[in-house]
């Protein structure tokens, strides 16, 4: 494998996504998955919209405190991989 599949190469993850997502290193796409999975866990998309999304105190450590598109925070998640 030439390794240039960037999503299924495991990257560190910082302390703070850590708090939602788990113990890294994991894979981008297990990263998305998991983020996802806390997400609808603790009802963060908007009842109206649900390409918005709420942050709680523990996901606005990584993405940010105020609501942000559900593509905006892949983005912002990806700030939190080395």
């Amino acid at each position: 494998m030439a390794g240039n599949n960037a999503l299924q190469k495991p990257v560190t993850l910082s302390g703070d996504l850590e708090n939602v997502v788990g113990k890294g290193p994991m894979t981008r796409a297990q990263v998305t998955s998991k983020v996802w999975e806390y997400i609808k866990a603790n009802g963060l998309q908007d009842s109206k919209d649900k390409r918005q999304i709420n942050p709680d105190a523990k996901l606005g450590a990584v993405i940010g405190k105020d609501q942000i598109s559900m593509f905006k925070m892949t983005a912002a998640v990806s700030k939190h991989l080395s």
